[in-house]
């Protein structure tokens, strides 16, 4: 297993709620990680058909008659559960009773808020992180071994983790395009199909490549809309399904005067810059590096590991941009830490220019920031203190902790 940053926050979150849930997108590694942090729990598994009906049809039997110490994975497909786990964990009264995960998040939220309110810890786990993927975390979840990934290869693979665990008899990795052709039809065929109808399967897809073309861009529902052939009420539904499973995310503008004539539309990124790349139809690091789109996806991955770290950490990223209409403006601005806020401007080129830091100084005045908390994060290859702000490599910015 690929030693994870949640572990210990799992860990002790068990120590505090009777129930935890732990939802993500597919193949994020919630089972392995569950089954590690509990090794002697019971665990069963709703997606074995024999399984699932034998909890719904005696939901009371199923949870009565196995240990408080039990995981229940894909625990969405059976709602009847929710109910008697409320009862179980109520009549114990203790904490780390029950461990949910599911990938149908949608569902899974549903029936927590209605039944287990009050009494679930709830964790998000995303795929690798870059200080995950790269080997920056020994065992025990500290700082340990040299990275040996790049951050440009990183971009390319994004961070599921078969893509670095999945080895065939020949020693070969799991290829990139493989994984995430299979991944999608999994993600479409079991987890949209229910909530779209036959005929708008292959709009949805169609509406996923989209949505890449616009990373990091305003919202622009009606155009997204006509270009999917969609109405604009469909194309905000659809993207509400994406923010539900976990592959996209929106951050907001940020208001700093109220006198000004602020940008009011969010911006979209994908939890994922892997899933990205498929989208975009980028096969290999060439073609990346000589994309038109390479500056939005090096953003999403600048912005996407930002609010990976917090989630790891059990923190609610604060994450927002700036654009006003007399064209001010920054990529990210970092208020998780409201007494040390970030200012950063996101750049893919190698060459650093002091033009780049001028948005940050005009913002970094107008909000009261300093010098020590306005950051260029490039694809340079050094890290160093610029005039106007520090720059920093894309590699040192994603091993970052953060506060």
């Amino acid at each position: 297993m690929i030693p994870r940053e949640q572990e210990r926050l799992l860990k002790q979150m068990a120590g505090w709620f009777p129930v935890l849930s732990v939802t993500g997108p597919r193949q994020s590694g919630k089972s392995t990680l569950v089954q590690a942090v509990f090794p002697d729990y019971e665990y069963v598994n709703l997606e074995n058909p024999q399984t699932r009906t034998a909890a719904a049809q005696d939901p009371v039997g199923f949870i009565r008659n196995r240990p408080s110490n039990l995981i229940i994975d894909e625990a969405q497909y059976v709602p009847e559960l929710f109910s008697m786990i409320q009862t179980a964990a109520d009549e114990r009264n203790q904490p780390g009773q029950y461990v949910l995960s599911g990938s149908q998040n949608f569902l899974m939220l549903k029936h927590i808020s209605q039944s287990l309110a009050g009494r679930v810890g709830l964790l998000k786990l995303l795929p690798l992180s870059y200080r995950e993927a790269s080997g920056a975390l020994t065992s025990e979840g500290s700082e340990g071994l040299t990275p040996g990934l790049s951050a440009d290869e990183f971009m390319l693979k994004g961070g599921y983790p078969r893509l670095c665990a999945s080895v065939d008899s020949a020693g070969e990795l799991l290829p990139a395009q493989l994984f995430y052709s299979n991944y999608l039809s999994t993600y479409v065929e079991r987890d949209v199909a229910d909530y779209l109808d036959v005929r708008n399967l292959a709009g949805f897809r169609k509406f996923l490549r989209l949505c890449a073309l616009r990373t990091g861009s305003l919202m622009n529902y009606s155009l997204l809309a006509r270009d999917a052939d969609v109405d604009a009420r469909t194309a905000k539904a659809w993207l509400s399904i994406l923010e539900s499973s976990y592959l996209a995310f929106t951050i907001e503008p940020y208001y700093a005067n109220a006198g000004k004539r602020m940008v009011k539309t969010p911006k979209m990124y994908w939890y994922d810059t892997g899933l990205l790349c498929y989208l975009l139809g980028i096969s290999n690091l060439r073609q990346l590096l000589l994309s038109p789109y390479l500056g939005a996806v090096f953003e999403n991955l600048i912005v996407a590991e930002r609010l990976k770290s917090y989630l790891n950490r059990g923190k609610e990223p604060q994450l927002y941009f700036y654009r006003d209409a007399e064209q001010n403006e920054v990529d990210l601005l970092d208020y998780s830490n409201p007494e040390e806020p970030a200012l950063v401007e996101i750049k893919s080129g190698q060459t650093y220019r002091d033009s780049w830091a001028q948005g940050l100084n005009r913002l970094g005045e107008l909000l009261g920031v300093g010098k020590s908390g306005r950051f260029v994060v490039s694809r340079v290859e050094d890290s160093f203190a610029a005039r106007q702000a520090q720059v920093l490599t894309a590699a040192d910015w994603l091993l970052s902790e953060v506060g």
